[in-house]
């Protein structure tokens, strides 16, 4: 194996989430980032090839995840070094889990160029998101933690937003980290023109990231320390959850981000999504003349805009067969998700309210989470 260069480029896939709104297909054993929802492969492996150009191969990419899915990420990677899998043994949010992987790649080279991205988007135009990436690596080089920003297409208020003085470079000062708007001020905010979508991406030199770690949140770089000391001994391992356990658990935009007196950003355009719903995928998949989605055995007729997902085993294991035809008649703008043991049928406009369907199975049916 290759050796690392000092100061290269170390990527951290952010693999956390449980992406409840792709109930029934995301569980807890296998969420959102762990399915195919927007090609062939799964969003991770995507997410990875993305950037695997962009770094020393596989050596220089990082997991972090949780433990319900950690043997289906190691089986679905099995390039991915085992060590280079970070294991939260609880949900702590974003701020513990990246500090903790910028101290791991810290430990072999501060200067190391850290891209921390999440596991589960869509990136439409790949060569102009690495020109952008490409920017942010400059950018954290001299030490500035750097974001992407994407220029909005539209008032959207389900997204946090970054506040800029105005785009006169290629990277940027912020202003602000402005919270999910309504309608009103996100209309605002893109006929402003100096707002961008947070897409939670950020590009850092590991050593400050942990600097600031160490000024914003005191009590997550004790624990860190902790880690590092234990890890020099090689007990790690043994004192992870009791470490993890005593970790604020707290986003790290609103830990770090907000608080940083040179944060900059990269004003992006590359055909970005969050997948954040069913509708969203429909929107990204490949459509019929009108608008219907899905297998080479589903059926629409008199129907337009509904999107079939047919996730059966079944249906996997014999080509996508015909061995249970899923018909739809005279109905349109539905989302018909079916899985081994549930069907989910949904407006394509409520489907972002699968979230509210999800907390009424965990109080009843939580095996079917």
């Amino acid at each position: 194996m290759a050796s690392l260069k000092r100061g290269g480029v170390r990527a951290v896939i952010l693999a956390g989430g449980a992406g409840t709104r792709f109930w029934p297909a995301s569980r807890a054993a296998r969420p959102k980032q762990l399915l195919p929802l927007t090609g062939g492969a799964p969003m991770i492996a995507e997410t990875i090839e993305r950037v695997l150009s962009l770094t020393d191969g596989w050596q220089s990419i990082y997991v972090a995840g949780g433990r319900a899915t950690e043997a289906l990420t190691r089986a679905m990677l099995p390039e991915l070094l085992p060590e280079n899998l970070l294991v939260e043994p609880m949900p702590r949010n974003t701020a513990p889990c990246i500090a903790w992987a910028a101290a791991v790649v810290a430990r072999t080279d501060p200067d190391a160029i850290v891209l921390v991205l999440p596991s589960d988007h869509h990136i439409a135009d790949v060569p102009g998101f690495r020109t952008a990436l490409g920017v942010a690596v400059e950018s954290a080089r001299g030490g500035s933690i750097t974001a992407l920003g994407i220029r909005p297409s539209r008032p959207d208020t389900g997204f946090g937003y970054i506040e800029i003085a105005a785009e006169t470079a290629a990277v940027v000062d912020v202003v602000r980290f402005v919270e999910k708007p309504d309608k009103a001020r996100a209309e605002a905010f893109v006929a402003g023109g100096r707002h961008l979508w947070n897409a939670g991406m950020f590009i850092f030199r590991a050593r400050d990231m942990l600097d600031a770690v160490r000024e914003h949140l005191p009590m997550l770089a004790f624990a860190i320390a902790r880690l590092d000391a234990a890890a020099k001994s090689g007990e790690e391992a043994s004192v992870l959850e009791r470490e993890f356990a005593a970790m604020p658990s707290v986003s790290i935009d609103v830990g770090v981000m907000e608080k940083l007196k040179n944060l900059r950003v990269v004003p992006s355009s590359f055909g970005w999504s969050d997948v954040g719903s069913w509708e969203a995928a429909w929107q990204l998949a490949d459509k019929g003349e009108l608008g219907n989605t899905g297998p080479a055995h589903a059926i629409c007729i008199e129907g337009h805009g509904n999107h079939v997902v047919d996730l059966r085993t079944d249906a996997a294991a014999n080509g996508g067969s015909q061995k249970r035809v899923v018909a739809l008649l005279g109905v349109s703008d539905l989302c018909v998700i079916e899985t081994d043991d549930a069907l989910l049928v949904v407006p394509r406009e409520r489907s972002q309210d699968v979230r509210a369907l999800v907390e009424w199975l965990r109080a009843h049916h939580p095996e079917l989470l």
